[in-house]
Order: structure tokens, then sequence, then C-alpha cells
């Protein structure tokens, strides 16, 4: 790439103004400053509105915000984000949820280690020394590394969050916007495989860190097949079964019923043994799976009545 590129920061909000202000505090206050930061507010009713608004370096300091109708999901919202940064001529798009904290070197260091458009890029995502989840070096003979110190500088993986996911606009052009049809969860997860089908390689940047709090996780199983469950209330429940299947209805083929739908049972399993709400998560899971196996998208858990 010549010259200098662009890149607008997109960060998706609701109803967590406390986070967004952190958030925003760290990207402006980055050693080498977004060109743009791109604030989508997914219809937020707390407090978000009258702050956004209310702050006085908006306009000096690149600021855009931006307040959908109505909730989109982080799925929607990264789509109406990407979109709008490139219709704003944006060379890269560095996305985030709000609860993120970038560290002040981390979109200096990312740009470091940037030099194709061709190829995904992500900031490291920590929690202190650890990793805020697992990730698998694909060169490594798919090594799971959960310490920040362990991740080299730049590293092949096979899926980035979409935290400090950073896409340049000639990729988007061949492979499309996030599909807003997720709504919230796996989301990330399609648009990796979708950007690795059409050829373009992910790459983990491990000295661009981004501060975010570990999920809730366990281990459900016996030792040698143990699976690594995530606590979620049901009406996330319902999104993590029902875009898994939609994941593996488009990408997996086969694998779907041999692998992606037996997983689900026996996370349905775990979860059943080990939390709360037992019916309502079962409900969830029932839900998720016959909108899953019948490619249903959507903001659908309400219509299921499920909270």
């Amino acid at each position: 790439m010549s010259g200098t590129p662009t890149v607008h920061a997109l960060v998706v909000t609701y109803n967590r103004r406390a986070l967004l202000e952190r958030c925003l505090a760290a990207l402006l206050g980055q050693t080498r400053r977004p060109d743009r930061i791109l604030v989508i507010d997914n219809a937020s009713t707390d407090d978000t509105e009258a702050w956004m608004r209310e702050v006085a370096c908006v306009a000096d300091d690149g600021l855009e915000y931006v307040r959908m109708s109505r909730n989109l999901g982080g799925a929607g919202g990264f789509a109406e984000g990407i979109a709008r940064a490139i219709a704003e001529e944006a060379d890269w798009t560095w996305m985030m949820d709000d609860d993120a904290e970038p560290h002040a070197e981390a979109l200096e260091q990312l740009l470091r280690v940037a030099h194709s458009p061709e190829r995904v890029y992500g900031s490291l995502a920590v929690c202190g020394a650890a990793t805020a989840w697992p990730m698998t070096l694909e060169d490594e003979g798919g090594r799971q590394v959960s310490l920040a110190a362990s991740i080299p500088d730049l590293a092949r993986v096979g899926f980035l969050p979409f935290l400090g996911f950073m896409i340049h606009r000639s990729l988007v052009a061949r492979i499309g916007l996030p599909d807003a049809g997720f709504f919230i969860a796996a989301d990330d997860v399609e648009y990796s495989l979708r950007a690795g089908r059409a050829g373009a390689s992910l790459w983990l940047a491990g000295r661009s860190r981004i501060e975010h709090p570990q999920a809730s996780t366990y281990h459900f199983g016996p030792p040698g097949l143990r699976f690594l469950c995530r606590r979620l209330p049901p009406w996330k429940s319902y999104y993590d079964t029902r875009n898994k299947l939609l994941i593996a209805r488009r990408y997996h083929g086969y694998r779907l019923w041999t692998q992606t739908l037996p997983g689900s049972l026996v996370r349905l399993c775990a979860t059943l043994l080990r939390e709360p709400r037992r019916l309502a998560q079962l409900h969830a899971f029932l839900a998720g799976t016959i909108d899953g196996l019948l490619g249903r998208t959507g903001r659908l858990h309400e219509s299921w009545r499920i909270r």
C-alpha cells in the first residue's frame, strides 16, 4: 500500500454509557489517532444520546455520533458502521464494542503489521496478562493460547472477533458487510469464515492490545472430551444456538448434523446441569434450533417470548 492509510474506528454501543466513555477516551488517547471515530448507538434508552451530544470535543476530535431508530444488535450496528466508513472513503475500519479499552499504542502497533488489504488484521483482546478468550494459532499446529505474552507479533488465526477487527475497504467490496440478520452472537465468526472463503487470511497482532472483560466460562464433559461453555442468559442462548446452526448450514455441510447439532446438545446438557432458569434455557435452545435449521434470521427472541 502506498501513502498513509486512513483508519476509521467504529464503536457499536447500547445502554452502556459509562463503558462507552472509557472506550472513547482510550481511542482519543491513541499514539496514532484514528482519522475518525464513528459511534453507532443502537437506540440506547439510558443517557448515552444526551452525553454524546454534550461532548464538547465531538467536532474538533473527529467524533461522529449516529443514533439508530431501533436496536439492530451488534451485527446490524457493525454493518451500518462499515457502510458509513466506506462511504466516507476510509481505507481501513477498526471495529470494537463499547466495553473495549484499547491500549495507547494499539492502533500504531496494528498498522505496523497491516501491510496487505487482502488480509484481515486484529488486535489482541486481553484481560491483564491473560487473553480475553483462548486464541488458536494456525501456524503452530492449532495450539490454543491463553496468555498474552505467548502471542507473537503477528500470528495467523482462523477467527477474529469484532473487537479490534480491522478490514480494508477493498475486501469489503468483495465479501460484503457483516450479516445484520445475526443480530448478536457469532456474526464475527461468520464474517471471518466468509473472508477466508474469499481467499483472505486472518492475522492477530500480538502487540496491539485491547482490554476487555473475560467471558464467564466453564468446562463440561469427561477428560479428553471437554467442551468450553459460556454462561449466557436465555435470550442470548437463543442467538448463540441459532447462529451456530446458521453458520453450519452455510459453511460446514454434513458437519451440521455430525458436529454442530451434537455439540449444541452437549452444551444444553451443561446448561441444564450447571445454570439457573433451566426451563427458560430449554425453551431458548429449542427455539434457536428450530430457527437455525429453518434459516430464520433477525431479532426473533421476543417473538418467542424469551428473556
